[in-house]
Order: C-alpha cells, then structure tokens, then sequence
C-alpha cells in the first residue's frame, strides 16, 4: 500500500497554557444529532428518471450556463445541498473505493448513539486490527478519552484508531458496518456496500459519488457532524503528556500544503487509500446558498487535483445556480421521507468550539509566565 504524508504539529509547553482554552464540550441535545434530512423536495423540473444512470457527463444547461471544468476524475457530482438537486454529475453511480469518505456514512450511523461527554479508557483489543499504512490521531490503551475527543480524531486526524474505538462502543466491528449499510439503504444510498468502517481498502467495498454526496448533504444537516467536519484544528490528548495539536487533512477547509483554502469552506471529508486514489466530499457556503461536491480519483494532476477539480467544481457549481435545470435529487432513491425535524437547517446552528490557534497558544502561555514553548513538527506516514 503507497503511503503518504501529512505533517500534524506537537504543541509542547504552549499548548499546557492553551489546553484549558479549548472548549471540548459536548453538543447541546438542542442540536439534533442524528436526524436525517429534511422530507424530500423535488426538484423545479422533473428530469428524465435514468438520466444519472447513463454513461458519461450528465447536464442540461440553459443558454448562459457557464462551461463545465475540465476535470480527470474517474466519477464527481455537483448538487444543491439545500434543494438536494443535482446540477451536474460524471458517472455518478459508478462503484468506486471511497476511502475515508466513508467515515461520513460511519459519523451519521454512530453519533446518535455515543454521548459526546463520555469518558472512556481505551482496551488493547479495542486498537486490533488497523490496517497497515492507516491514518492514526495516536489513540493510546489505557488511556481515557471523551467520545467527543475521539471525534475530533476520526473528523480532522481520519484516524482509523479512533474508528476502531467508537465501533467497539457501538457494539463491534461488524456489527457497525452491518448498521452503517442499514443507514445507506435508508438515505436511498444504493450504490454502497460497506466492510470496513473505516474506509480501509477491502475487496469488495464500494461506494459511488452519488451516495457520498448523500451522506455529506446528510452529515451537514446535524449539528454535532458541521461542527466537527468543520474544524480546522483542535488539541488531542497527549498519551501520558501534554495535549498535542491536530490539524484538519481537508485541505480546502484549512489552506495547508500548499492548496487555497475555498471561501466559504465548511466541511467535509477526503480520503486516500492505494486502490481509491485520492477523494473528497466537500462543501461551501455562498450567498445563502449551500453545495456539496464528490470527486473521486482523479487521474492527473498529482496528490493535489482532487482538491482543484472540487474548487472548480464548486465554483461551476455556484455560477450556474439557476441557469441549469436539474439532472436528478439526492431525495431520488429515498423510500420515505426521514424522520426530524423539518425546520433543521443545511448546517445547523450550534455554538462553535472555543479554538485556540498555535501563535496565540503560545502567546497566552508566555503571559502566564510559562515561555512560548516550542512547536515541533512530526510526520507520519498514513492512508487519509
């Protein structure tokens, strides 16, 4: 399996001053975690039913519709997080590996069932069996962590150590996939067959762009997900040391490694594995209104296209809004509305952590007379 890189940083004597500033409170239960979706709305004209079934690039533009970018990726959508309409789409049924995008489907299907307040001490057994190459936040046994801890290092870690976990608390390996596929069958997520929560490459696990803007659509609708898929940074605790700083892998939400961060930028997850290449379900916000984009392994342009043809798309994506008829919903292959409330809006409001950057960590440590401390930075090879 290829592995690549992601720097993470390690605050020292900082992060001691910044620790307490970080709010690491669970989400209110006001925040409706858990919830699918609005009831379905269809979209302003009927499409043709297998229009996104069909082979190739699907659009149905007006005469001022901008051009569609020039992307490699082997399948994308591009759809109205509100409406649920989808304004364009490549291939966008086609089974594919999805990677860690599926811990978007994982998120949807465990955090209505795990308090985010919780402690819990981590057992050897819980950590068997990560895959070799996989993306860890450094989830140490005998350790005690808070279930809110342990999101924070699935969401910006992608840390199969930390998936690993909550499934143990959510009845097991199986038993979370077996529920993760029950989940998908309920969003009207066909195209999904789960084996590996985690995302980690194993015959026979698919996924579709389709589904993942599903799910992504899904995940921004509950309070407890938008938060966490958004957050840039946030401290993790330290395995017998002090707290150490993690840094979101979603390049367009933080501006690392040399990618743009995308105005607007709220969420929501990539991925990389050998045999996915690399994927993304991102979203922004823009004048009200909400989009949501999969692309899924793109064949030129190196490690970062996949983060480029999202931008593109999302700047397609906002400039024909209005000015292309639809080509399909996410609500297409829903069985029956969902259950919640129907005034949730697409990301729901609920009070942002209290976060406290690396610069500022070290100033507020230095006023309390503690030094500035040193940030180091540590690699560490991993699957996204």
């Amino acid at each position: 399996m290829k592995i690549g890189f992601t720097a993470r940083a390690l605050v020292s004597a900082c992060a001691l001053g910044a620790a307490g500033l970080l709010a690491l409170a669970p989400a209110s239960a006001s925040a409706h975690p858990g919830h699918d979706p609005d009831p379905p709305r269809g979209p302003r004209t009927t499409p043709p039913p297998a229009l996104l079934y069909r082979s190739g690039t699907q659009m149905r533009p007006h005469a001022d519709t901008p051009v569609l970018p020039r992307l490699s990726a082997r399948s994308w959508l591009v759809a109205d997080a509100g409406s649920g309409e989808v304004l364009a789409a490549h291939e966008a049924h086609r089974p594919l590996p999805p990677a860690s995008t599926l811990k978007t489907l994982f998120a949807l299907t465990v955090l209505p069932t795990l308090p985010a307040g919780v402690p819990h001490t981590v057992r050897p057994e819980e950590l068997a069996g990560i895959g070799p190459g996989s993306s860890l936040v450094g989830v140490a046994a005998g350790r005690t962590y808070r279930v809110a801890d342990l999101w924070r290092g699935v969401f910006l870690s992608s840390g199969n150590d930390a998936v690993r976990v909550l499934a143990a608390l959510n009845g097991g390996w199986r038993a979370t996939a077996a529920r993760m596929q029950e989940k998908a069958r309920a969003l009207g997520a066909l195209d999904t067959r789960v084996l590996s929560p985690d995302g980690y490459d194993t015959p026979g696990q698919v996924s579709s762009a389709y589904d993942l803007a599903v799910f992504g659509r899904a995940g921004l609708r509950n309070a407890d997900f938008a938060r966490y898929c958004g957050t840039a940074e946030a401290l993790f605790p330290g395995a017998g040391g002090p707290p150490y700083g993690i840094r979101n892998t979603n390049r367009l939400l933080t501006g690392a490694d040399g990618v743009a961060r995308y105005p607007g930028a709220i969420g929501v997850k990539n991925g990389y594995t050998t045999e996915a290449g690399n994927t993304l379900v991102a979203a922004a916000r823009r004048g009200g209104r909400t989009l949501v984009v999969t692309v899924l392994n793109p064949r030129a342009g190196g490690g970062h296209a996949v983060y480029e043809e999202a931008s593109a798309l999302l700047d397609w994506g906002f400039g024909a809004a209005g000015r292309v008829e639809p080509v399909g919903s996410l609500d297409g292959r829903r069985a029956r509305p969902g259950p919640g409330p129907s005034a949730v809006p697409v990301v729901a409001a609920a009070p942002p952590e209290r976060r406290v950057g690396w610069a500022e960590a070290c100033a507020i440590a230095g006023a309390a007379g503690m030094g500035a401390g040193a940030v180091s930075l540590v690699t560490r090879g991993r699957t996204e």
